[in-house]
């Protein structure tokens, strides 16, 4: 029998804002255990929950990037349920009435060696806000377990989609693509060893052709895209030899062990009866207003598609080069910043996506801590461009930079780099490499063109690197006639 998987995803987002969901103690990570627990985190009597403005924005952010439905008016719930890093004896979030509604998000599924590339729409049935629960913390003191509430009360946007993927290389696109515009809207960090953002994954199989969903597990709390990739296929391989060898599956949550790259099971699934959802008595519904989003929206920078879209219309780049300047906010605001420096577009994408690339990946840094300012690149490009140096000339120019030794034209003048353009002393030099090698000049009349090659060659050498190529074969062959 022929199998098929389906996946879905619930994405726990937290939000960029300096306090937390429903009080103004700090988010800051990395703080002593139990510094940032306030009074409404650790539910002391008689304090009320304030329902955090910026959180809510980013929300609206969100539901505007996917153009999903937005509730103008929603509700907060208690979700009921003991565990020891919940002190309150609830966590408050959204059920009936979220925020953000259905929407969509466009991804590109690379190819494999079995697959083309191509692209799918995964249906996001909701976004809704909620507070995040405190840290159980095992081993800090030999023999117990302790209680880190630090995080208790974070703002998350738990972002659910349709069960609407079929591979765990469909599962990964799309939870890139997430972390990819999460961050380039500004609600989150995207830090996934910090946990800013957590996925749970939903996996059931059924017989290929049936429109019947089979029992799901769920996959809790990846925190990287490879172990995610892994802990699908080996879900998805244990799920099918369960049922052919007869057994059934059991709705249940899961934990990964990247050690063993299997799945175990944690718990039996709850369902939403489990946790005794009713409004929260003390939040008012959250009113969301067309001016609202029209606010925010004036805010929210251009969104992946649409720069896309425009660096290959008003830029004339290809698709593929839009894409790959895109993969990021900060090297799409670069590439944007050297091409408004005066750079040519086509040459500005060839040095971010290659020389730039390559040594920021070499080094482990971030465009954003690049030594080569996007001014600086521009105006090496605008160096080439007007023949004051050659290509090869600019890689010690680019080098120079990235070392800190000052500014392009200064390292231009220390190195000694600039180009010679003058004809007469490139005719010169070219008369002193015919005369001294007239055996390649025989071979070149006899119809040999490797010889020519080997002529512009000598000229280069005899010049030092400085003479514009160019200039040299177009000189040269009006020579050899």
């Amino acid at each position: 029998m022929q199998w098929e998987v389906v996946i879905g995803l619930e994405t726990h987002t937290q939000l960029q804002t300096k306090s937390k969901q429903f009080s103004g103690a700090s988010t800051t990570y990395g703080a002593e255990p139990n510094t940032q627990a306030c009074e409404v985190s650790i539910a002391l009597p008689g304090v009320l929950p304030v329902l955090n403005k910026e959180a809510v924005e980013c929300a609206i952010k969100f539901g505007l990037a996917i153009e999903a439905e937005m509730a103008p008016r929603s509700v907060f719930s208690r979700k009921n349920y003991f565990y020891p890093d919940l002190p309150k004896g609830y966590q408050i979030s959204q059920f009936e009435l979220p925020v953000v509604g259905k929407g969509k998000i466009t991804i590109q599924v690379p190819a494999t060696k079995n697959t083309e590339a191509y692209e799918k729409v995964i249906n996001i049935t909701r976004a809704h806000l909620e507070e995040d629960a405190g840290k159980s913390v095992h081993g800090a003191v030999e023999g117990m377990s302790g209680i880190d509430l630090n995080r208790a009360g974070t703002p998350l946007l738990e972002i659910v989609t349709e069960p609407d993927m079929r591979s765990a290389a469909e599962a990964v696109a799309y939870a890139k693509k997430l972390h990819e515009l999460v961050q380039w809207i500004g609600i989150c960090d995207g830090n996934m060893q910090e946990g800013s953002f957590r996925c749970d994954v939903n996996v059931s199989v059924r017989p290929k052709g049936s429109d019947k969903l089979g029992t799901r597990r769920e996959i809790k709390n990846l925190n990287s895209f490879k172990f995610m990739q892994q802990a699908i296929e080996y879900e998805t391989q244990w799920q099918i030899e369960t049922l052919e060898d007869g057994g059934t599956i059991q709705q249940a949550t899961v934990l990964f062990n990247p050690d063993t790259g299997e799945t175990r099971a944690m718990r039996s699934k709850e369902e939403a009866n489990d946790y005794r959802y009713f409004p929260d008595p003390d939040l008012l519904p959250l009113e969301v207003t067309e001016a609202d989003k029209a606010r925010v929206r004036a805010q929210m920078p251009e969104l992946p598609q649409a720069l896309q879209a425009r660096l290959v219309s008003e830029y004339q780049l290809s698709s593929y080069d839009a894409s790959t300047l895109t993969a990021s906010r900060s090297q799409a605001d670069y590439f944007v910043a050297v091409v408004h420096a005066g750079a040519d577009p086509k040459q500005a994408a060839n040095w971010v996506m290659g020389a730039l690339s390559a040594k920021l990946n070499a080094e482990e840094k971030s465009i954003v801590d690049s030594p080569v300012s996007a001014a600086q690149l521009a105006a090496l490009l605008k160096r080439i461009a007007d023949n004051t140096i050659s290509n090869n000339a600019a890689k010690q120019v680019f080098e120079g930079l990235w070392a800190g030794e000052g500014e392009v034209d200064a390292i231009i003048e220390a190195k000694g780099l600039k180009q010679v353009s003058d004809t007469g002393a490139i005719e010169a030099i070219i008369n002193e490499v015919l005369a001294a090698n007239q055996a390649m000049v025989d071979e070149y009349k006899a119809g040999k063109e490797k010889a020519f090659n080997a002529l512009v060659g000598q000229c280069m050498k005899a010049s030092k690197g400085k003479a514009n190529p160019a200039q040299v074969n177009e000189l040269l062959k009006a020579k050899l006639g």
